[in-house]
């Protein structure tokens, strides 16, 4: 197979994967679900990008970036940046980020 083809055939799935999953992340008992387990990956592997990706696209589902500027009084171009794989939030910023979506965050024992 022609490389070009195979990758743009790659580009197309994740496409329909990330509608796909916009689509469940419109309901917001798997939006909680689906941030949950992102919070336990970074638990496990301490990788910020993952946490990150999953409240993109959580924000994308629930109103967009725009809409969750407006609901956190941050600007877009700030949630940009804060939701970027490098992105390196502050503990305020997160609860912001939860609290505008209507999840909160809890503590359990380990």
């Amino acid at each position: 197979m022609n490389k070009k083809i195979h990758i743009k055939k790659s580009y197309r799935n994740l496409s329909k994967y990330e509608d796909y999953l916009i689509k469940k992340l419109k309901n917001k008992r798997y939006a909680a679900m689906y941030l949950q387990e992102a919070l336990e990956d970074y638990q496990e592997s301490g990788d910020t990008a993952v946490l990150l990706i999953a409240f993109r696209y959580v924000a994308k589902a629930q109103g967009g970036i725009a809409g969750l500027a407006k609901k956190t009084h941050l600007h877009e171009k700030t949630l940009y940046r804060t939701l970027s794989k490098n992105g390196n939030p502050r503990l305020d910023t997160l609860w912001r980020l939860f609290s505008a979506l209507g999840f909160q965050l809890r503590v359990a024992t380990a």
